[in-house]
Formats: structure tokens, sequence, C-alpha cells
């Protein structure tokens, strides 16, 4: 049977928030911590609307914070699926910072999120195809099943032999 497919334009999420006291150190920059909720939050309506189901977060990788982010601060979060396995999905999470008054905007996070869909007893649950479209969907679907593999090595879930998309980069036999 032909799994379902859908583009991942469909799973794009845009959120926006004002970092309020309550989300800063005593630096008055947003915490690390907080970010990565808002991160999480995104992502996981990403994969919602990609699988129409209930998603668990199974992964993140690498969140580095590249620049503080200043209280009174508009963060802004967009997630997208990269790629769909047959129960997990890929979420790009990209998250941009801005000083309104002073006009200024960075990119502060960039991560890739693991998401499992899940059945109402919290059984794994098969997911539609995603399709790219544009040149940087194709390329981020390109890499979705190195970074895979590379989690499933690091997590010690594969066999360093069965890793073929990581050794054909090394052009390892």
């Amino acid at each position: 049977m032909t799994r379902k497919q859908k583009p991942v334009k469909d799973s794009f999420v845009i959120m926006t928030e004002l970092v309020l006291p309550n989300d800063t150190n005593t630096l008055n920059n947003m915490m690390g911590g907080r970010m990565m909720h808002l991160m999480d939050i995104a992502a996981a309506v990403a994969a919602q609307k990609h699988s129409n189901r209930i998603v668990v977060t199974a992964s993140v990788d690498n969140v580095s914070f590249r620049e503080g982010i200043k209280l009174g601060s508009v963060v802004t979060l967009q997630a997208q699926v990269t790629r769909a396995f047959s129960s997990s999905m890929e979420v790009h999470i990209d998250v941009w910072a801005e000083d309104i008054p002073s006009g200024t905007k960075f990119k502060s996070n960039e991560a890739f999120f693991t998401f499992v869909a899940v059945d109402q007893s919290g059984r794994p649950i098969d997911v539609p195809e995603a399709v790219p479209e544009t040149p940087e969907e194709h390329s981020l679907f390109e890499g979705a099943l190195r970074r895979r593999q590379l989690r499933l090595l690091l997590a010690g879930r594969l066999k360093p032999e069965d890793a073929t998309e990581l050794k054909s980069m090394f052009a390892i036999e």
C-alpha cells in the first residue's frame, strides 16, 4: 500500500513571542530553556500539521545559541517538516530575534527536532510521505537521511556498518 503524500510546505508554522521579564536571566537575555521550550512547541505543531496525529518529541539535535536575545525583543520561530520516515518526522526550526525600535533582526538559533506520531494508546503510527518542492526543501530532504543515521548511530540504535548514507559521504566501503 502506498503512503499518502503531503507537500512539506503544508506543515509550515510561524510562531511569534515577545521576550518578557519572566523569560530572561539576570543579564536580561532570554533563557536557553525557554527558547528550547518555544522551539519544541513550534516544531510539534509542524509535525502535527503534517501527520494529523498526536506527536511526541523523540530527539533534538545540537541547539547552539549564536547571540543573546534581549528583553523586549520579538522572537519569530519558523518550523517545517523536512522529511517523514515511517512514523517519525524531522522538523527544521529557524529562530529570528528582532529589536523593533532599533530595526535590527538576526538569526539566533537553528535546529532539527524529531517527532514520532502516535495513536491514542501512545503507539507509533504511520505518517504521510513528505514531498519537497523548492530547492531549499529538496536540500533539507536529501540531508535528512544522513542526519537520521547519525542520530541513530550516536544513540546506539544503528550499527556503523549499516549507516550507508553516512559511509557514502566519506567513500567508505
